[in-house]
């Protein structure tokens, strides 16, 4: 009997990836779903990452299809000969009305409601916006068809910091309440390993 590991079942091998560095960088801001540009450096981040790849056996790429995800699905699948997938469901958090503004100015502007979302940041919607139930659900299903359509293969999936947070919470089966409790650098990757019995392993976060 082997205590330690798992029996050997089929696996699909998902590298989770955040876009590389965005214009604004230094100052906290919420991106959201706006279209924001890379900088010299994040597209730099990714032409670096394209090293990690050499061996790997990839079968798809899969990207938020905002700018910031695509270009650097692009860079990546390129170096397989194939095209990224765009998935609308993969986009950021919307944010609704603070989309583009920065901490300071959402505080200054909307104190009682930047309070009640650090109150219930699982349920708390900004107006026009989402919240994180809103995006789990809209996320999840995508990774779940990801995962079906791929099974035993090894699948690149390029999204954003929010996104990927839930997608790794959902891996070790924390809540969406912990959100922040994970780190997601520009430019991280993350490995997690889906097996056919429904259970999953996050083998490498934010590397």
């Amino acid at each position: 009997m082997r205590p330690y590991g798992r029996i050997m079942t089929t696996k699909t091998r998902i590298y989770l990836l955040r876009h590389g560095e965005v214009a604004g960088v230094g100052t906290p801001r919420y991106n959201g779903q706006a279209d924001v540009a890379l900088t010299d450096r994040g597209l730099g981040q990714y032409h670096a990452l394209k090293e990690r790849f050499v061996g790997v056996q990839l079968s798809a790429c899969y990207t938020s299809d905002l700018s910031r995800c695509q270009r650097g699905a692009e860079l990546l699948a390129g170096q397989f000969g194939m095209v990224p997938i765009q998935k609308r469901e993969l986009r950021e958090l919307h944010i609704g009305i603070w989309e583009g503004m920065t901490w300071t100015e959402i505080q200054a502007s909307y104190p009682d409601q930047w309070q009640a979302r650090l109150d219930d940041l699982v349920n708390y919607r900004v107006p026009q916006g989402e919240n994180l139930v809103d995006l789990n659900g809209r996320v999840m299903p995508v990774i779940g068809e990801i995962v079906a359509s791929h099974q035993g293969e090894e699948v690149l999936v390029v999204a954003h910091g929010g996104v990927n947070r839930v997608i790794l919470l959902n891996a070790i089966g924390a809540p969406l309440s912990s959100l922040f409790n994970i780190e997601q650098n520009y430019a991280c990757l993350n490995i997690i390993d889906y097996y056919a019995d429904g259970k999953s392993v996050v083998k490498l976060l934010n590397g």
